[in-house]
């Protein structure tokens, strides 16, 4: 029987939730992006900034009144006026820059990845289990409400038995951006191919096989690669990302009774719709946006998680983040992509 209408949405207001006082670990793009974000939608409230530069922590503190600002990564740990940090070094500083609030007691939410690799991520699920505060990696696009609706669909079975999942997404950068830094471990897999990778993984799981192709970049970075991957069952998935130029970054999600198919960006709020094979079309509709629009959500599930003393956010388990980097540690094993401090990349166990 076809289904008549879609679920709603269960994501309460941003603005009910039950405020923390945010520290800021890093102040650049995304940084103001998430500011504005919850000042704008949420009680939220953005206490203090740390930088290496004290400079730019009060240059970003005065443009959107944050009350502190402090010259180092380790002060912002240690400053008594914080309940959570929020992780947005580079890249290669997520994980020694989570370590540092960990220790401190702080509660962390880590921008996407929250590792260069699947062992930076476990390191820090232990570290904050044995702390006992919440740790989260900041994948945005699972808080928002439009996931929601799209994670009651795949529990209630309404695709039937999931066989494809097809995602890609890719963007033009200047020259002069980090993801062409070797030394920042860029390339599109991190900034770009985590979100396709991570909706794979978040409904299949972990793939059993794995068959990975790239192609290199004049920089040194490794600038567009592929990803075939199966799954326990027979499921299939394929993946591509690359820093050539924008393409639609839409996603699909195969099942046996019907197939959803999320709008390019998928990764930001936005529709979807579910097309049944006697031509039944249900539609999901949400105004488009981009990080202004639908930051707060994570901010504001954070704080739902944190106030109910949650360690963890069931929007992006730790154990969802650890199993994406698993994957993307097999893409590079197979491409040869090592990041800056890595002896060797181990991959998962893909069998050929």
């Amino acid at each position: 029987m076809t289904l008549q209408a879609l679920p709603h949405s269960r994501v309460p207001g941003s603005r009910d939730a039950p405020t923390l006082r945010w520290g800021i670990m890093g102040p650049g793009w995304i940084a103001e992006r998430f500011t504005e974000s919850i000042q704008a939608h949420t009680g939220q409230v953005i206490a203090a900034v740390g930088s290496r530069s004290v400079n730019r922590s009060k240059a970003f503190a005065e443009a959107y009144n944050v009350p502190a600002a402090y010259g180092s990564y380790e002060e912002l740990a240690v400053a008594p006026d914080i309940d959570i940090v929020y992780v947005c070094t580079p890249h290669t500083g997520h994980h020694a820059a989570a370590v540092l609030a960990i220790d401190a007691g702080k509660h962390v939410l880590i921008e996407k990845p929250i590792g260069l690799n699947a062992d930076q991520a476990r390191d820090i699920a232990a570290r904050a289990g044995a702390a006992g505060v919440f740790a989260a990696e900041a994948m945005w696009t699972f808080f928002l409400p439009k996931f929601d609706v799209i994670r009651q669909i795949l529990e209630a079975g309404t695709l039937g038995s999931i066989t494809t999942v097809v995602a890609e997404y890719g963007e033009h950068f200047d020259p002069s951006h980090r993801i062409f830094d070797p030394q920042l471990a860029g390339g599109p897999l991190l900034d770009l191919g985590t979100y396709p990778l991570a909706l794979v993984t978040e409904v299949l799981g972990s793939p059993h096989k794995l068959h990975a192709i790239g192609q290199p970049h004049e920089s040194g970075v490794n600038a567009q690669l592929s990803a075939v991957m199966q799954f326990d069952g027979g499921a299939q998935a394929v993946v591509n990302t690359h820093l050539h130029n924008f393409t639609p970054t839409a996603a699909t999600i195969v099942g046996s009774k019907a197939t959803l198919t999320i709008e390019g960006y998928f990764t930001m709020p936005g529709a979807f719709e579910v097309r049944f094979p006697d031509g039944t079309r249900l539609r999901y509709d949400e105004p488009a946006g981009g990080h202004f629009e639908g930051l707060h959500f994570e901010a504001a599930a954070v704080a739902r998680a944190v106030a109910g003393g949650s360690t963890e956010a069931s929007q992006r388990t730790l154990a969802a983040s650890i199993g994406t980097l698993e994957a993307a540690d097999e893409i590079r094993r197979q491409l040869g992509v090592v990041f800056p401090g890595e002896s060797g990349v181990p991959g998962i166990s893909a069998r050929p």
